[in-house]
């Protein structure tokens, strides 16, 4: 009982840490953008954005790709009585290798890029950048051995800290080079470089200094690169749908406002820009609960399938617990609160726009509780070793939400608002899919332990 009881104290206290990291980090990050508009200006601001989607697209596969699968891994190694070395060393061999294909390309396509947008002058942003992709993928791969162990504070620790350095780097560099903003910006997009390097450093250090990276004991054989690969590409893939859905609804959908809104991208701003990003403080906030899930959900399996007495069921379903009663609250929350929730973030906005941006933040609120325990069930199948359901689950989701905001588009009397009801159902649907998908593995897990069981017994 009183392991039991552990076990449930440093799950919320993981899940805790990594949500208030991630959320200190994002409030950081949001007041930067203050100064630094003042020092560049609008069109600073532009270039900027020309180069750092980019980074983001990066962010979004290292940030979950990688930490999950290693995390995952590393949970289920330990939870059988093996060494994680193999594992760590392997991990990291692959994804440097990959990082440094990754910046090499960057380099590489900047030429191309800059060209693409039509700004040569965010050329020397795209080489200044480039680093930063071998970078994160060695932090990632520090991340998910940190938390495979249950270890969530050096990630929460990485995460504020490379928004710190990139800040005071950043407007450092906004402030030397404020009367060339050509120049300002590729330093910017430096600052980004620098603010990962010293997250390395950290997390070296860290590694070092952890009682963990000194453990012998079995090895458990050695980890061929071609089994991480084969759980990180379909948890990587899964969690580039979201963006990759929104680059293609920053087409289809304004071009179908397009048909009767005298400002299509306005409107579609309000919901990507306004309403996505209110939505997002609360999922960001249970993406905590998901990281922790992982090594929880794993060590629970592997244990099970060594004949301890162990169960996966419980475990996820006081992961899905935890998340309902942070984001169904929030949901609710953010449904009463829309107004003041808008004018505090969007103090810039009023009349229509801000009516608008309201409705659309009330109709939206249901995805603030179907996306975060969407989240947390898809860790949990990245967990239990078939992150490819998490995927089919997010696919058939954006496009049934797809299908739908197509038809509802159409019609002026939905305007964008068709597009928030349209998310709100596709969210559903992975969510559902992801329950179902679970609670089949779990079956089918203890279903094959207890044939198992019974042959032994013959």
């Amino acid at each position: 009982m009183k392991d039991k009881t552990q076990s449930k104290g440093s799950f919320i206290k993981g899940a805790a840490l990594i949500a208030a990291g991630g959320f200190f980090a994002k409030i950081i990050g949001a007041l930067y953008r203050i100064p630094l508009t003042n020092l560049i200006g609008g069109h600073g601001i532009g270039l900027y954005q020309l180069v750092y989607p980019v980074y983001c697209l990066l962010l979004t596969v290292s940030a979950t790709g990688i930490p999950s699968s290693i995390a995952k891994l590393t949970a289920e190694r330990l939870g059988k009585g093996q060494s994680d070395k193999p594992l760590f060393k392997t991990a990291m061999k692959l994804f440097l290798l990959i990082g440094l294909v990754g910046s090499v390309l960057m380099a590489a396509l900047a030429p191309f890029l800059a060209s693409a947008q039509g700004s040569r002058e965010v050329l020397g942003g795209y080489f200044t950048l480039a680093p930063s992709v071998l970078l994160v993928s060695a932090i990632s791969v520090f991340r998910g051995w940190f938390q495979g162990r249950n270890d969530m504070f050096p990630t929460a620790l990485s995460e504020v800290t490379e928004q710190i350095v990139k800040v005071a780097f950043g407007l450092l560099f906004a402030y030397l080079f404020r009367d060339n903003v050509e120049k300002a910006v590729v330093f910017l997009l430096l600052s980004v470089s620098i603010s990962e390097l010293f997250a390395l450093v950290l997390m070296i250090a860290l590694y070092k200094r952890s009682p963990a990276s000194k453990e012998r004991g079995n090895e458990g054989g050695r980890v061929a690169m071609k089994s991480v690969l084969r759980l990180s590409i379909p948890v990587t893939f899964s969690s580039l749908l979201i963006p990759l859905s929104g680059l293609i609804d920053s087409v289809l959908a304004v071009r179908l406002l397009g048909g009767y809104a005298a400002d299509p991208v306005a409107l579609y701003g309000l919901f990507s820009g306004g309403a996505v990003t209110i939505i997002n403080l609360p999922v960001s906030v249970c993406y905590g609960i998901a990281a922790a899930s992982i090594p929880a959900v794993a060590t629970a399996k592997a244990k099970a399938e060594e004949g301890k007495n162990a169960s996966v069921k419980k475990r996820l379903f006081f992961s899905l617990g935890i998340t309902v009663l942070v984001s169904l609250p929030s949901a609710v929350g953010l449904y009463y609160f829309a107004e003041p929730a808008a004018k505090i973030i969007f103090r810039s906005l009023s009349g229509e726009e801000l009516q608008t941006l309201v409705k659309l933040v009330k109709i939206f609120s249901l995805s603030a509780f179907t996306l975060s325990c969407a989240q947390t069930l898809s860790a949990c199948l990245t967990a239990q070793g078939k992150p490819q359901c998490a995927a089919i689950s997010m696919a058939i989701g954006i496009t049934v939400k797809t299908v739908v905001y197509v038809f509802l588009l159409r019609d002026p009397k939905f305007s964008v608002f068709g597009l928030a009801h349209a998310t709100n159902i596709g969210y559903l649907v992975a969510f559902l899919l992801n329950f179902v998908y679970n609670l089949i593995v779990s079956k089918k897990r203890r279903r094959k332990a207890n044939d198992n069981g019974d042959r032994s017994g013959e």
